[in-house]
């Protein structure tokens, strides 16, 4: 794991160089949009042949890559394309596939007829019919009408001997809004559904491969892709980096919202405002918004309820932003003041954090990481008082939890790598989520930053997100967009008095 993470640190470190600095791409990318409506404009044709030409090499010169894209959308959904195929291609068309030949070292996508009456309603998709455009703008070698593809599986190239292996994503396709841990658990409950059962679009697709060409050997291609994706480039950091931006900003329009008597609902709607006004395509995962006792359900969708005097209120939340995605979680005072109880509890997990973030940087582990925050906070408790005996042992048994440095974060928010029992490399990006439990009053107190392992460190990309308590409690008594902006009449949203809005 550690030579082949090194290996892609130095293919990342390369395509920066290609890159040739941020204004220099942007120029150029902003004329390949103008080349291709509907192309991404965030990565260079050069970064996209770098990551493919990754692939030829882990399935070698017996190997072909077979990856799917995303399927259309059903009425007026808006079409967003799956992870792994944007990541090699940058191509946004929907039932398209791409064929990456280990032999020749070529690729060729398969793409669709245009559909002119859909283009009438919808605006320009990529077809077989802009062959010369997609191979312009995304460097491919081959476009190809997807008609073709069986017909291309059977070429002379693909089936002399020796047997040619088919590598193709066995992991659950990843569309927006969703993690291989949650797609995965919803494939479980739907096998163990007597009246479904049905099986993954993948598994059908091996099962396809392997009743029409029994000639090849199928593998999986998961494994490779997700190790490239664990380490981000530098455009790449750019689009979390300001992904992590705009969820800080959403979570900050909350705070500015918050008051007894709104409802946990309007401050998705407060961050929802942010995520829009910046671009932002939707959510990077459901929001997680919970007053009092409901912030100890840790993935607390509903938010129905309205918000109480006295309770803390709890958010994760961030957008999908040009396909990648932030993580950030912030916990505070529905009334505007912490009382001493939340205090004590709360400064301890700001306190940890920081410990975290102090032993983050290149060569060393998770465990390493948390066994020197874990001593340093046992320093930080000698002689502290707590409210009850309760909350004293939620935080002595914070002290042996291994889940505050949490996951790793890109194109989904549980994206794909590995950040625990490796050792870092620059341009990992994984979550610090420390966190702690009072089951005897429902209580759950957590904060949750964004860490981007650099050359020489680390970097807090969620650091401008407010923590201290006076820089909460200021925010909280600005003006808030729910308050500004007050909803139709029917919900009670009482008026803020004071503050003003920047």
């Amino acid at each position: 794991m550690r030579r082949s993470l090194s290996w892609l640190r130095a293919v990342h470190l390369l395509v920066g160089l290609l890159l040739i600095g941020a204004p220099v791409a942007a120029q150029a990318q902003g004329a390949q949009a103008q080349a291709a409506p509907g192309y991404q404009t965030d990565f260079t044709k050069n970064e996209l042949a770098a990551r493919r030409a990754r692939i030829y090499e882990a399935i070698g010169t017996n190997g072909i890559a077979l990856v799917q894209g995303a399927t259309g959308t059903a009425g007026l959904s808006v079409f967003r394309q799956a992870n792994d195929f944007y990541y090699l291609s940058g191509i946004e068309s929907p039932h398209a596939y791409l064929l990456l030949n280990g032999r020749s070292r070529t690729t060729t996508v398969y793409l669709p007829h245009r559909d002119d009456a859909r283009e009438r309603n919808e605006g320009k998709l990529l077809s077989v019919e802009d062959s010369a455009l997609v191979m312009q703008v995304a460097g491919l070698e081959r476009v190809r009408s997807l008609d073709r593809l069986a017909e291309d599986l059977v070429s002379a190239d693909l089936i002399r001997p020796p047997a040619m292996m088919i590598h193709t994503p066995l992991a659950p396709m990843e569309t927006g809004g969703d993690s291989r841990d949650e797609l995965l658990a919803g494939q479980a409950r739907a096998a163990a559904d007597p009246w479904d059962g049905r099986p993954s679009r993948e598994a059908h697709f091996v099962h396809l491969l392997q009743s029409r060409f029994p000639q090849f050997t199928v593998r999986d291609l998961s494994p490779t892709i997700d190790l490239l994706r664990a380490i981000k480039s530098p455009a790449e950091i750019a689009l979390i980096r300001r992904a992590t931006e705009i969820a800080g900003y959403g979570i900050i329009e909350a705070m500015r919202s918050t008051r007894p008597g709104v409802y946990e609902y309007q401050l998705d709607a407060a961050a929802k405002y942010q995520f829009y006004l910046n671009g932002a395509r939707g959510d990077g995962y459901a929001s997680i918004i919970g007053g009092g006792t409901n912030a100890f359900m840790g993935h607390y969708f509903r938010k129905t309820d309205v918000l109480k005097d006295g309770d803390l209120v709890l958010m994760d939340y961030a957008p999908d932003y040009r396909y990648y995605t932030s993580d950030v979680t912030r916990i505070w005072p529905v009334n505007g003041t912490f009382d001493k109880a939340q205090t004590a509890l709360y400064e301890f997990i700001v306190a940890y954090r920081d410990a975290l973030f102090r032993y983050i940087r290149p060569g060393v582990t998770s465990e390493d990481i948390l066994d020197r925050a874990a001593a340093d906070m046992r320093q930080y408790l000698v002689g502290k008082t707590f409210a009850s005996a309760a909350h004293r042992r939620a935080v002595e048994a914070g002290l042996a939890f291994r889940g505050h440095f949490q996951h790793p974060v890109g194109m989904t928010v549980h994206d794909v790598g590995r950040i625990r029992g490796v050792k870092l490399e620059p341009g990992m990006v994984f979550t610090i989520d420390p966190m702690i439990w009072i089951p005897e009053e429902r209580l759950y107190i957590r904060i949750e930053d964004m860490a981007l392992v650099t050359p020489d460190g680390v970097e807090n990309l969620s650091a401008f997100v407010p923590t201290s308590i006076a820089d909460v409690q200021r925010t909280i008594a600005e003006e808030g967009l729910v308050q500004w902006r007050p909803p139709l009449s029917g919900t009670s949203t009482p008026a803020r008095t004071g503050g003003s809005r920047r």
